[in-house]
């Protein structure tokens, strides 16, 4: 299977907010409410929040492209004053999951920090996502820490922080 990952352009919004759309449905009903599911597919995944985001410097989105159709996509940015990258999205298509894509996705992310000069990348998962908590864990990432945010409208993200350290990229030759 040959993947290629491209930078997510104008064109492709809609059809990343549609892919963000399948698999929450079918990954997180048995972990959050559809209520939650909803309000948080709103707050990330809107048209103009995207638009927006693509048009910033310090966020980076991609998308895996499979025989011409969207696969997957990442999106990630620098925090801790610039010294990590946060991998903030990464969503694979369910029938495409457990094909090395999304380690590819996760490989690209970890190009744009070494870029950046970070020394790590973090992630939130959700504590009940155990099959996206064993997927980070075969790359590399540990658990940091355990935190749970209000993130309005009574709804709650009870999430693990993973975190893996990059090392030092080399020096040129």
């Amino acid at each position: 299977m040959d993947v290629l990952i491209t930078p997510v352009g104008v064109a492709d919004v809609d059809s990343v907010i549609e892919l963000a759309r399948q698999v929450w449905q079918q990954t997180y009903p048995e972990i959050i409410s559809q209520e939650q599911i909803d309000y948080m597919l709103a707050q990330r995944y809107s048209r103009e929040r995207l638009l927006a985001e693509l048009g910033m410097p310090d966020i980076w989105w991609d998308q895996a492209m499979v025989d011409g159709h969207l696969t997957g996509f990442s999106s990630c940015m620098t925090v801790a004053g610039g010294s990590e990258m946060k991998l903030d999205k990464l969503y694979v298509d369910p029938q495409r999951q457990r094909s090395g894509i999304g380690g590819r996705l996760i490989e690209e992310v970890e190009r744009h920090a070494h870029g950046a000069g970070c020394r790590a990348l973090i992630l939130a998962v959700n504590k009940r996502n155990e099959r996206a908590i064993a997927a980070y864990r075969r790359h590399g990432f540990v658990v940091r820490d355990s935190v749970c945010v209000d993130i309005g409208h009574g709804f709650l993200m009870d999430d693990f922080i993973m975190s893996k350290s990059l090392p030092a990229a080399a020096a040129p030759r």
